[in-house]
C-alpha cells in the first residue's frame, strides 16, 4: 500500500459495487493475501504480500504476479460489463522489470478498453517504494450472466 500511497497520494477507497457478490474472491486470491482496496471502475487496486509467495530464490513468484494481474483486471471487467454480464481473461501478457524480494506489492489496473464483448486494461504491479516490478495486459470476453 506504501507504494501507492506514495505514487497517488492518500487513498482512495471506492467500495464494491452494491451488485457484486460479497463472497467474490476465490480461495487462490486468499491463499495468495490479494485484497483489493479501490473498486473504481478507471482504476483499480489491490495489494498482495510478497511472503508466502515467494519463488524458491527468495523473489515474488512469478505465478502469484500473474495471479494478482488477473484477478484485478477480470474485476475491472466484471464491473465494467455490469450485473447481466460476464467477464472471462482470454489473455495475459506480463513482462518482469523487477524482483520484489519483501513487502507489499500493489497492482493499478486501468482500462485500455471497454468493449461489448472484449475488455482489455493495463495493469501496473509496483512495490513499496513505488517502483514498477511488473507489467501486464489482460483481455478479458464478455458474455452474458
Amino acid at each position: 500500500m506504501w507504494g501507492y500511497r506514495r505514487r497517488y497520494g492518500a487513498c482512495v477507497t471506492t467500495p464494491r459495487p452494491d451488485w457484486m457478490p460479497t463472497e467474490g474472491f476465490s480461495p487462490l486470491d486468499d491463499k495468495l493475501g490479494i485484497e483489493i482496496v479501490d473498486f473504481h471502475p478507471d482504476r483499480l487496486v489491490a495489494t498482495m504480500p510478497v511472503k508466502g509467495n515467494e519463488q524458491p530464490f527468495g523473489l515474488l513468484h512469478g505465478g502469484a504476479t500473474c495471479s494478482l494481474v488477473e484477478t484485478i483486471g477480470s474485476w475491472a471487467a466484471a464491473i465494467g460489463a455490469g450485473p447481466d454480464r460476464r467477464a472471462v481473461g482470454i489473455e495475459l501478457n506480463a513482462t518482469y522489470v523487477k524482483a520484489a524480494t519483501s513487502g507489499v506489492v500493489t497492482a493499478v489496473c486501468t482500462p485500455v478498453r471497454r468493449g461489448r464483448t472484449l475488455a482489455t486494461f493495463l495493469i501496473e504491479v509496483s512495490d513499496e517504494s513505488g517502483s514498477t516490478t511488473a507489467s501486464a495486459r489482460l483481455t478479458c470476453m464478455i458474455l452474458p450472466a
